[in-house]
């Protein structure tokens, strides 16, 4: 086995779209790529009007596994649902009840590769390429866009952010670091995919973009450090703009709500405690502040913030994990990787679908019943791409 291509992502999502239809929706996104590819959104559980959560892979074209873990994890969430089965990821298990309680109390939207132009590049041209393919006149480095910095959350960083901050964004197209929040918040066909599915699916309550790499779960906010007591000190209040991103200062903090905060943290301990389950990797829970850098324009934070602009809209808590030790680990680590994602995703999801019920059950003997991860892959069943058009 191999990392999936573009078409075999594609192809993949209508294979399971059309065998098991009364379970899946497969919706069409309405922006084309600069390529002109389709993005398609895979729409799981028995009840569309149940809980959302919304999974994003591929934002960053050279992180090859998080389309595969989910692709994977559809997969396997679909075959245990209808064999009545449960799921072994390593050490971690997911009782077929359980299975059953995340099909019938939550729906789950999976945006399997959100910058598709950019994972065909990086697989077949530039394996270390990061951005979108929006055209250059310079071209080289100088192409695409970083869809990560792009969501119209804190966008405009030269303003919003201190001049000393080292906010992981750039104004230049050229940035070798290729960190091009682009010329416009949301002006990329793959942002506004992902805008779209958040305005016209307003059960979606919780959002995680999987990312890679750096064994982690962060949770909001990436523009600052948190505090639960001052709610003036928020992304909307210019009289604290250009004091924001600075560690360890006392000038500027980002409000978020305690109740909020609970239910990250728990939420993440919940992802966190599964993942450790399947092999016995370590995958800590922090803000985003302060696990890598201060962000402007990310997917995680700007759905969460979307509520404090407008409180008709539904309240989004935001993830990020960031997966595996290197971008594109070797395929038989990479099967591991995508085992831990897929426990920590499930282990969200079971929470979301009974919040008072999911206590701990989840380690332990293995039922004969239930199917491992590793018995036959995932993407064996699904990736009819390999195999010929579904």
């Amino acid at each position: 086995m191999s990392y999936l291509n573009v078409d075999e992502i594609e192809t993949a999502l209508q294979s399971l779209a059309a065998e098991y239809p009364e379970l899946t929706e497969l919706i069409e996104l309405p922006h084309r790529t600069h390529a002109g590819r389709l993005v398609r959104c895979l729409r799981i559980g028995a009840d569309p009007q149940r809980p959302g959560v919304l999974l994003l892979g591929g934002v960053h074209a050279r992180e090859w596994v998080p389309p595969d873990a989910l692709v994977s994890l559809a997969a396997d969430l679909l075959e245990a649902a209808t064999r009545g089965t449960g799921l072994v990821y390593g050490g971690h298990r997911v009782p077929a009840d359980r299975v059953q309680q995340v099909l019938r109390g939550t729906t789950l939207y999976v945006v399997a590769c959100v910058n598709p132009d950019g994972r065909h590049h990086s697989q077949t041209a530039e394996p270390m390429w990061r951005k979108n393919r929006r055209p250059h006149p310079a071209g080289g480095i100088c192409t695409g866009v970083d869809v990560n910095r792009n969501f119209d959350f804190l966008w405009e960083h030269t303003a919003k952010f201190h001049p000393d901050a080292d906010v992981a964004t750039s104004a230049d197209p050229c940035d070798p670091r290729q960190v091009y929040r682009g010329p416009a918040a949301a002006s990329e066909p793959e942002t506004r995919n992902v805008v779209h599915l958040l305005d016209t699916c307003p059960g979606i309550r919780w959002h995680v973009d999987v990312h890679s790499y750096v064994p982690v779960i962060l949770h909001n906010w990436g523009s600052d450090e948190h505090q639960s007591t001052d709610p003036e000190q928020n992304f909307r209040n210019p009289a604290f703009d250009a004091l924001r991103g600075i560690p360890g200062d006392t000038a500027y903090r980002e409000y978020l709500p305690a109740a909020d905060l609970e239910a990250e943290l728990a939420l993440g301990a919940r992802m966190s405690e599964a993942i450790r389950q399947v092999r016995g990797d370590e995958y800590p829970v922090v803000p985003a502040f302060g696990g890598l850098y201060p962000t402007s324009g990310a997917s995680d934070d700007y759905a969460y913030s979307r509520h404090f602009g407008d409180p008709s809209r539904t309240r989004v808590l935001g993830f990020t994990i960031e997966c595996a030790h290197s971008f594109q680990p070797p395929w038989a680590e990479a099967e591991h990787v995508i085992r831990e994602v897929s426990a920590g995703l499930l282990a969200l999801a079971a929470a979301v679908a009974d919040p008072v019920g999911t206590e701990d059950r989840t380690a332990g003997d293995r039922s004969a019943g239930d199917r491992s991860a590793g018995d036959r892959s995932a993407q064996d069943r699904a990736a009819a791409g390999r195999e010929g058009p579904a």
